[in-house]
């Protein structure tokens, strides 16, 4: 009787075995069927799947857009239930997903991930993204060109394919005209300005991604400009005393900077309730149409505008990409296909939606779809789009952020 049990117990072991090998050479095949198969065929086995899109859910007008623009049209048009998770932050995700890794899960909640910067490096070294899926989107063949700087690398970082383009996003100072009449064009005007209005700039406390993106404004102009950064941090011989006149420019504000350096807004959200507020005469965004946004929605003043500096300022492109483990891609690929349509980017342009920065290469476009882009009314707070890209300047690598934020907290935090 024994006996008779140990060999049930094997064959049920090599049942299992050969069942589970059976499944991932299912799944195997299934990739590989979605990585070159025919997109049609990849539209109709997405149809009935539902996609959980995680991404941070801090800004209203973005929310609206996914919840009442996109998610009716993927609904109607592909028979895709699209879900939008909110987060707090992107890191959250990244966490998340190497929890996964680590416990071998293979069937994960994630589908699509909106990323980039340091999370994209940090998601693409430890192999918590799919694989190289970009060419099989239509609308990434039509309307993109892959070689593109800001397309091919993020922060620095090789793309390869892994994740693909939802927008551009420009920093932009933000000023009530009515006391700002005249902006500063430079970190040295500005620095002067703060001097004659105490009290009435500031900007928010790293790690927030918009302060440390103003900081790295300040490193480009006291340090003599953006190109000696293209190389790795760790290239660059005495860094620390490389970045002094950084933080010497930043020490040199702080008496004069909103109570008087003493405290720092803790996020972006905070330092634009104190402009809204009339607390500071200024903000900032990495949005360029934020405040135009703002201005519609009557919490910022109608005398609201945006400038860039002379020399230019920061610019990227964000991205969504697909986890490993998502266990509906056909649905996640034919969803950001979808966001990356000249139509969806249309829409995502306009203030009234998001005013995101269009990701589609323009010349690309026909002319019936640089017309519907043109026509988009951007709002009076909004630079024009010639004008911002003719300032746009190269972001540095992730490698370099941790430094800045780290060294903050030691040269001027702490000071």
């Amino acid at each position: 009787m024994k006996n008779k049990l140990l060999l049930a117990t094997a064959a049920l072991t090599l049942f299992l075995s050969a069942c589970s090998a059976q499944s991932e050479q299912e799944d195997e095949q299934g990739t590989d069927d979605l990585l070159t198969g025919d997109w049609q065929e990849i539209a109709e086995s997405a149809e009935g799947q539902e996609v959980n899109m995680y991404m941070w859910g801090g800004n209203d007008n973005i929310n609206r857009y996914l919840d009442d623009w996109v998610a009716p049209r993927m609904a109607e048009e592909y028979d895709v239930k699209l879900s939008r998770v909110p987060v707090n932050d992107a890191q959250d995700i990244i966490n998340q997903l190497l929890d996964e890794k680590t416990a071998g899960k293979t069937d994960g909640s994630m589908d699509i991930i909106w990323i980039n910067g340091e999370n994209f490096k940090a998601a693409k070294d430890n192999g918590l993204l799919w694989d190289d899926f970009t060419g099989q989107l239509p609308n990434f063949v039509d309307y993109i060109d892959p070689e593109a700087p800001e397309v091919a690398e993020d922060f620095g970082e090789p793309v390869e394919g892994l994740q693909a383009p939802w927008g551009k996003a420009q920093f932009v100072f933000v000023h009530d005209t009515e006391k700002v009449a005249d902006p500063p064009k430079s970190m040295e005007e500005l620095s002067d300005w703060i001097r004659e209005n105490p009290g009435q700039f500031t900007y928010p406390a790293l790690p927030d991604f918009t302060g440390s993106a103003f900081i790295r404004h300040v490193l480009y102009e006291t340090t003599g400009g953006h190109e000696q950064y293209g190389q790795p941090a760790a290239e660059i011989e005495d860094l620390e005393e490389h970045f002094q006149p950084m933080w010497d420019y930043l020490n040199d504000i702080e008496p004069y900077l909103w109570r008087e350096g003493s405290t720092y807004p803790e996020s972006l959200a905070k330092l634009d309730q104190l402009y809204a507020s009339g607390e500071v005469s200024m903000t900032m965004s990495y949005d360029p149409a934020l405040a135009a946004s703002e201005v519609l929605k009557g919490r910022f003043p109608a005398s609201t505008r945006t400038f860039v500096l002379d020399v230019g300022t920061l610019s990227n492109t964000h991205f969504l990409a697909i986890p490993f483990n998502s266990t509906d891609k056909a649905g996640a690929m034919v969803a950001i296909n979808e966001l990356m349509s000249p139509e969806a980017q249309t829409a995502k342009l306009s203030p009234e939606n998001w005013g995101d920065l269009s990701a589609l290469t323009f010349e690309k476009l026909s002319a019936d779809q640089q017309q519907a882009m043109n026509d988009v009314d951007l709002g009076e707070a909004t630079l024009p789009l010639e004008e911002l890209e003719n300032h746009r300047l190269p972001e540095l690598s992730s490698d370099y952020i941790e430094i800045i934020e780290k060294g903050w907290m030691e040269n001027v935090a702490k000071e």
